[in-house]
């Protein structure tokens, strides 16, 4: 491997990492990250890795004071890696709309509640590591919450309507008592 690729896998691993912290970029190579344990300790064996790399980086601490200049009121283009969302963001509209069709043509199955169950599990993991990283109170993080959890009610209502066509209305009706 050469130094120049070397170097390069170095940087990019290094920008990754910061990235899944949740960066706010203020230019290149140069980021803020809260003052908080979990991420002092991720960037601190960053630090470690890169030197052992025989590469060199620093961590410089600040203190903002002043109440107006907190992060959440830097401009939009200093906060894009805490907003940013992948492209599944669309996600949950995608399985609503699914579950409508598949109930609107009686299609309803336990065989696509599992499907479903499985996608809205991965939806409550992105939101969790999205939240993870959100220091700044990111645009959408409510309605991207609010729009899982509807999810879940159309989810919970498709399933009902699979076991009562797999099982017949009784067996949904002894399920509801239950």
């Amino acid at each position: 491997m050469s130094a120049a690729s070397a170097r390069d896998t170095t940087r990019v691993r290094v920008w990754l990492k910061l990235r899944s912290l949740g960066t706010l970029d203020l230019q290149q190579t140069v980021c803020l990250l809260p003052d908080r344990d979990p991420v002092r300790q991720q960037v601190s064996r960053l630090l470690r890795s890169v030197r052992d790399d025989g590469k060199t980086a620093r961590s410089v601490s600040i203190f903002i004071n002043d109440p107006t200049n907190t992060p959440s009121r830097w401009p939009s283009s200093t906060r894009h890696a805490t907003t940013n969302t992948p492209k599944s963001s669309h996600a949950p509209a995608d399985l609503l709309e699914v579950l409508q069709q598949e109930t609107a043509c009686g299609r309803a199955t336990y065989a696509e509640v599992e499907e479903s169950d499985a996608a809205l599990e991965r939806f409550h993991q992105w939101l969790a590591k999205i939240s993870a990283r959100d220091y700044v109170e990111a645009k959408g993080a409510a309605a991207a919450r609010e729009a899982v959890e509807h999810c879940r009610a159309a989810l919970q209502a498709f399933e009902d309507a699979a076991i009562t066509a797999e099982t017949g209305p009784r067996s949904a009706a002894r399920r509801a008592r239950a």
